[in-house]
């Protein structure tokens, strides 16, 4: 029988609880980030990946990150543009 990768986790009992993900180690990766890394190593992990943004440029991301001034003492926001009124980006529509 082959090894579940992305279905491993559907015939849990109340996998889609915050509870039971955590159980079976969700969220251990935000817990790093926010206790255990600096923002510069962030910024670096998130270059490694090559992660890119899902305009039409895919923008690397970890390089639009390193964008924000270090040693400002002013406070830094962080702006997440969720809309998907882009004719191709409709995918988590019903």
């Amino acid at each position: 029988m082959s090894e579940k990768i992305i279905s491993k986790f559907f015939d849990i009992k109340d996998s889609h609880t915050v509870e039971v993900y955590q159980q079976h180690g969700g969220y251990q990766t935000i817990q790093k980030v926010l206790k255990k890394m600096k923002p510069e190593e962030v910024i670096q992990e998130v270059s490694n990946s090559n992660l890119r943004g899902l305009g039409g440029a895919g923008f690397p991301t970890g390089r639009k990150w390193s964008f924000i001034p270090k040693d400002s003492p002013k406070p830094k926001y962080l702006v997440v543009n969720a809309d998907e009124s882009e004719p191709g980006t409709f995918k988590d529509r019903y």
